[in-house]
């Protein structure tokens, strides 16, 4: 079977700056490309295709359609702190799941919900 070699989420969002600004100065995205109404960044493994819809409903008011990824990351809790540092809305606090992660969930400013979660080892 062919093999799946990256990913890249692509999201509506309503003020693209806004949106933008937040990955790049608050989660620590860097943009790769910006085209008329798209921002294209990245973080590590994970791309995002931002996509300027002004006119789009907003993630907020369809909270359980809201997840749109499970990140996994090599140390959870230090990005924990990196994020709350940076001013980041905490929707689920970091804890230890019984299927064996570690992991929290924020918030974007379109209401989105992305979760970071970190294998623990047995």
């Amino acid at each position: 079977m062919p093999a799946i070699t990256e990913s890249t989420f692509v999201l509506a969002v309503l003020d693209l700056e806004r949106s933008r600004r937040f990955y790049i100065d608050q989660l620590g995205f860097t943009e790769d490309l910006r085209v008329e109404g798209w921002s294209f960044l990245r973080r590590g493994a994970c791309r995002l295709r931002l996509g300027h819809c002004p006119d789009a409903v907003p993630m907020s008011r369809c909270p359980d359609h809201s997840w749109f990824a499970y990140l996994h990351v090599d140390d959870a809790a230090a990005l924990h702190r990196e994020l709350g540092e940076r001013g980041v809305e905490i929707w689920h606090p970091l804890r230890d799941t019984p299927w064996g992660m570690r992991e929290f969930a924020i918030t974007t400013p379109d209401g989105h919900r992305l979760v970071f979660g970190e294998r623990l080892t047995a």
